[in-house]
């Protein structure tokens, strides 16, 4: 796996000459040793090569398709991946993430806020997620004392969360979230019963401390309530009559269920 310690390296999958070699220069200027891939196959081969610390990856390829080329990617890597086309629709950013990205970028965008929001990532807790896309960590088992460690956990009937093992259970069955899903979920849980905005959830995401003033784009909102979509399946949660995610039309989600 690559470590943020190493040299910043990153794979570039983009089939478009001159969009690749944008992405390159935005990239070498942000301190990264850069392995363009003009295509899904060749782009999967860089990344085991490589193993890239980040790799942005273009929907549309000659091959295979982006969503593919992700799927693949995370049967062995755990590199932060920010998926980037023209498709803007919900259904296609919902298909980015689950399929493994982290991000996911509309074309045309901005260098400045792609170099940002890769550094965004790199702030982020790297949690192991390779093998079937997505996979955290198992749950401690208790010591041979049993008694169980002292890993913070917030439990709330079925659901546990274990918030320093990045581990997720409902009615002890492992749920496999991506890292932007369980860190929506453990910054919910963590403060059960309040009101947490939309704003601070992608601060969140992000890193980022809460309430500094630090533009938050419709794109990140859009972005923020996919991965919340998502979460909710995975959880087996329903938006409209939920067990612990509550939306607060107009300002954010709180998490509700009883201790």
């Amino acid at each position: 796996m690559a470590d943020q310690g190493a040299s910043r390296t990153a794979v570039v999958v983009e089939d478009d000459d001159d969009i690749r070699q944008l992405l390159v220069a935005v990239l070498r200027q942000a301190g990264f040793t850069v392995h363009p891939a003009a295509s899904g196959v060749e782009a999967v081969e860089a990344v085991r090569q490589h193993d890239p610390l980040v790799t942005t990856v273009d929907v549309n390829l000659p091959d295979i398709d982006g969503y593919e080329v992700v799927r693949r990617i995370r049967t062995f890597s755990d590199t932060y991946v920010v998926m980037l086309t023209a498709l803007s629709d919900e259904i296609d950013v919902l298909m980015g993430l689950d399929a493994g990205a982290d991000d996911y970028q509309v074309k045309p965008f901005r260098a400045r806020e792609l170099r940002a929001r890769i550094e965004a990532l790199l702030r982020r807790p790297r949690t192991r997620h390779v093998g079937d896309g997505s996979a955290p960590p198992a749950r401690p088992e208790p010591g041979a004392d049993g008694v169980e460690d002292d890993h913070r956990r917030v439990e709330r009937g079925l659901l546990v969360v274990d918030l320093d093992a990045h581990a997720v259970t409902v009615a002890d069955a492992e749920v496999h979230l991506t890292r932007s899903e369980f860190e929506l979920l453990a910054t919910l849980a963590e403060r059960a019963g309040r009101v947490v905005a939309k704003d601070d959830l992608v601060r969140a995401l992000r890193g980022e401390e809460y309430d500094v003033g630090v533009f938050v784009s419709d794109a990140e909102r859009r972005s923020l309530e996919v991965h919340m979509v998502n979460l909710r399946r995975k959880l087996g949660d329903d938006g409209g009559s939920p067990r612990w995610i509550q939306t607060v039309r107009g300002v954010g989600y709180k998490f509700v269920a009883p201790a």
